[in-house]
């Protein structure tokens, strides 16, 4: 499944933070078309998915899911998280 979409607004992030103000935004989008596979469209409906046939896959804490568990590893995991982490917070 892909999605056509236009930019509406950027929204920044973090405008308080000196540390990180102008470095994280919120994209904020219209989504005008969507582009289905045949494979996974609804038998007899030409506008709907079935849950049964569509396997979308979730990032969740850098690893790659299904429905079924982990898909396979991820290369985002391979990063240590503490990258992420702002450098004034401090983990107990």
């Amino acid at each position: 499944m892909n999605l056509e979409a236009t930019l509406q607004a950027v929204h920044p992030l973090a405008v308080r933070d000196d540390e990180r103000r102008g470095g994280l935004v919120a994209l904020e989008v219209r989504i005008e078309r969507v582009h289905v596979a045949e494979g996974v469209r609804m038998a007899g409906h030409a506008d709907r998915i079935d849950p049964d046939r569509w396997r979308p896959i979730i990032m969740s804490f850098q690893q790659l899911y299904g429905l079924s568990g982990r898909l396979r590893p991820s290369r985002l995991a391979e990063i240590d998280e503490s990258s992420y982490r702002p450098r004034r917070l401090a983990v107990a």
